[in-house]
Order: structure tokens, then C-alpha cells, then sequence
């Protein structure tokens, strides 16, 4: 029996028919992958799988992945989405609800996690609660690189509005030790988001909204990599960021 599949189904509240209908197979299917040990789908199935359930194909088929393991620079390169509304909501679930040491989510307005992501803001409060850092790097609502971005989206909803969101939604919980929150101009075209070694990385096209940008799904494997690079950028634009509270709560 797969025992790593069958937990991860569980985890997911995903049963036999609600998994083949995702990933377009028949029920009987699904429960060869279970049931038969060594079974192994065809890889356009596997990656439906792992879609499905926010789960890695190293954990669910460990051999499979073996075979296809990079060993050059792109091994830190997990997944690659064409746009960022197709990288499931699962997956974002999966790598806040894994992260032990920090959660740091650097989107200029970071408005989308709070509409795609159920009880967002009590996650990040069990999060901080058991040790994890939780920071938020923003634009600054009111700044002139703002209000140029805004032009160039020409949106309804305007990215001035979609940062006080965010703030409004932070105020709600800014009295957790370890959750803290700065604004920075640094990264108006350039997403990233960090859950402990994973890493989802957004840059931004001329013209278009954040979730019309490609994405990558990044997980650190070697000193001085993609994913090291992009933590760096980071981390310095933390540093030189002003603090959206006149005190933050993890000093």
C-alpha cells in the first residue's frame, strides 16, 4: 500500500471519486495507486496528484522522482506556472501549514492570501504562537511609486485599496508576538514569498496584476542558489524598510 498517499488524501479530506475526478481517471484507478505497492501513475497524473492534495511527488512516488532528480543550478526549481492564480490554493495551504522556523510573505499588496486562504489571519496567529516568524513586507499605500503602479494597472481596484486590506486585516492581529510588518518600494515588481525552505517567486510584468505574473515554486538546496539570492533581496529590503507600527511586536 502507498501509506504516503493514503495519508496525504486524508490530510486533504480528499476521498477515491474526488481525486479521480481530478485528475480525470477512473475511481478504480485511484484505488490501484493505494492499494497496489510500487503502482506508479504517468507523470501528467502524478503532477495532477500532487496539484490536488499540496503535496510533493518526492513524498507521494519517491522513486519516480529519483529518476528525474536535477543535479545542475534548476534543481532548486520545483514547479513553474505561467500565471500565479494556477498555483493551487492547496499548495499555498500546505507550505504555511508546514513552515516551523518563518513565514515572510513580500508582496507589494499581499491582498490575494486573504481572499484565497480560509481563517488566514488565525493561521498566522497559531503560527506565531508556536515560534514561527511571520513578517510582511508592503508597498506603502500612500507613496508616488504607488500611485504610478496604479496607472499602469488601470484597475478598479486599486492597489492603494488592496494594501489596506492587508493592513487592516494585520491590525487584527499585530498583539501576536512575532508577527511583524514593514513597508518597502523595493520590491514593486518582484514577489516573494518564504515558508521556511520553500519559496514561491512572482515577478511582475509591465501592465498586469499579480496574479497574471508566472510564477516559481523554489526549495533551497545549496548555499548561494536561486533561492538563497532571492532570501538575500530580501532580507535586505526588511532591513531597509520602515516599520508600519510605531512598535513591532518581536522588538
Amino acid at each position: 500500500m502507498n501509506e504516503a498517499l493514503r495519508r496525504a488524501m486524508a490530510q486533504a479530506r480528499m476521498s477515491d471519486r474526488q481525486l479521480a475526478e481530478k485528475c480525470g481517471v477512473d475511481i478504480k484507478t485511484v484505488g490501484r495507486w493505494v492499494t497496489e505497492t510500487g503502482r506508479v501513475p504517468r507523470a501528467r497524473q502524478r503532477w495532477a496528484v500532487c496539484e490536488a492534495l499540496g503535496e510533493d511527488e518526492a513524498v507521494l512516488w519517491p522513486a519516480a522522482a529519483k529518476k528525474a532528480i536535477k543535479v545542475g543550478p534548476d534543481r532548486e526549481v520545483v514547479s513553474v506556472y505561467p500565471y500565479r492564480s494556477g498555483v493551487p490554493a492547496s499548495l499555498w495551504r500546505s507550505l504555511i501549514t508546514k513552515a516551523e522556523r518563518e513565514l515572510t510573505f513580500a508582496g507589494y499588496t499581499n491582498y490575494f492570501l486573504w481572499l484565497e486562504q480560509a481563517r488566514f489571519g488565525t493561521a498566522l496567529r497559531r503560527k506565531a504562537a508556536q515560534g514561527c516568524q511571520v513578517r510582511f513586507l508592503l508597498g506603502d499605500p500612500d507613496s508616488d511609486l504607488t500611485r504610478s503602479r496604479e496607472q499602469d494597472e488601470d484597475v478598479a481596484l486599486t492597489l492603494s485599496t488592496r494594501i489596506r486590506v492587508t493592513l487592516a486585516e494585520l491590525e487584527k492581529i499585530r498583539q501576536q508576538p512575532g508577527i511583524s510588518a514593514r513597508f518597502s518600494d523595493g520590491h514593486a515588481y518582484l514577489s516573494v514569498f518564504r515558508f521556511d525552505d520553500d519559496m514561491i517567486v512572482t515577478p511582475l510584468l509591465t501592465h498586469s496584476v499579480g496574479h497574471d505574473a508566472p510564477t516559481l515554486h523554489l526549495r533551497r538546496h545549496q548555499d548561494d542558489g536561486m533561492f538563497d539570492r532571492f532570501a538575500s533581496h530580501v532580507d535586505e529590503l526588511w532591513n531597509r524598510g520602515t516599520q508600519v507600527w510605531d512598535e513591532e511586536n518581536n522588538g
